[in-house]
């Protein structure tokens, strides 16, 4: 099931990484999207992107997002601030995401951008 609505976006994700599922997160972000999963780290499409959520579905996390803002960019696009937290491995963390979301032709909306520790 792809996202209706930017906000969804970080839904389907939670979702889909708290049960494993590396194909249904990857589908989420556009083929040429940008991941940076730590600071200093930039990583540009689709194999990249998985390799690196790959090590987090190993993990197997239990992921808690919550969308703390949305800002609308025309019609198509939404930057939005995600406070997160997760447990893996017996160890806790916690980030400030800042993401943008394009809607694609068919309506439904993936991750262009996605920096899990965006903001401080």
């Amino acid at each position: 099931m792809p996202a209706r609505t930017a906000e969804e976006c970080d839904g389907l994700f939670e979702e889909r990484i708290n049960a494993g599922d590396l194909d249904g997160l990857v589908a989420l972000y556009e083929p040429n999207a940008t991941f940076v999963p730590q600071e200093g780290d930039v990583l540009h499409g689709s194999a990249a992107i998985r390799k690196a959520l790959a090590g987090f579905v190993a993990m197997q996390p239990k992921l808690k997002m919550n969308v703390t803002r949305v800002i609308p960019i025309g019609t198509d696009l939404a930057m939005l601030y995600n406070d997160w937290s997760m447990i893996a491995s017996g160890q806790t963390a916690t980030g400030k995401a800042i993401e943008l979301m394009r809607r694609q032709a068919d309506g439904t909306w993936r991750f262009v951008l996605d920096a899990p520790f965006g903001r401080d």
